[in-house]
């Protein structure tokens, strides 16, 4: 009877290597299109919103995980969203690498004269600084550390996010659907944590 756990212990593993798999497969498609150089007109262009697009699909993703985690009663939701968070600010990093290195080719001074005139700059490097103290908390170890303040700590993903998405807003000269999908995502995901949220835990109350 102490063995029975195991099988499912087994299948964890095998869907957080799944997860993994899945989720590099654009890095590897942004490799291919790299290699081959299949980027287009405008390479740059193409790695910025290719890797800034993905990095806010993954942060809304890891958002999701935890509407399924109350929808389902599956605890393992959960600990897909850690290892979807940190896909997100990879894929931030790899967008903010492309900035820096082929946009203003790393000269520094640059960057402070284009804050001045390109405000979605400044909002898309605060969603990223956001982004790095999740990922550098995101460990075990970091959390039974902090605690309490590790669930208040990773409350800035919604900040993230939304600093994301204004700084995708105003990246986009024309054509707003992208933006209006994403931030449509957002705003239910957040209205199920605030508002919903109570209805949810009344109905267990009573339940139980």
């Amino acid at each position: 009877m102490r063995d029975m756990p195991k099988p499912n212990l087994h299948r964890e593993a095998l869907a957080i290597l799944l997860v993994h798999a899945l989720a590099a497969l654009p890095l590897m498609y942004l490799g291919y299109l790299v290699l081959h150089a299949q980027l287009g007109a405008d390479p740059v262009q193409r790695m910025t919103h290719f890797s800034g697009w993905w990095a806010l699909s993954f942060l809304l993703l890891s958002l999701a995980m935890t509407p399924l985690r109350q929808l389902t009663g599956i605890i393992f939701w959960i600990r897909i969203r850690r290892l979807l968070g940190l896909w997100c600010f990879a894929f931030a990093c790899v967008h903010l690498a492309v900035f820096f290195v082929f946009d203003l080719r790393g000269r520094i001074a640059e960057f402070f004269l284009d804050v001045q005139t390109r405000p979605f700059i400044v909002l898309g490097l605060l969603s990223w600084l956001c982004l790095l103290p999740l990922a550098l908390t995101s460990t075990r170890s970091m959390m039974s550390k902090l605690g309490r303040r590790w669930q208040q700590l990773h409350r800035l993903s919604y900040v993230a996010a939304l600093l994301a998405l204004l700084h995708f807003y105003l990246l986009t000269k024309a054509d707003f659907r992208e933006v209006a999908v994403f931030a449509s995502i957002f705003l239910v995901l957040m209205l199920f944590r605030w508002p919903l949220r109570g209805l949810f835990s009344s109905a267990d109350s009573k339940g139980s």
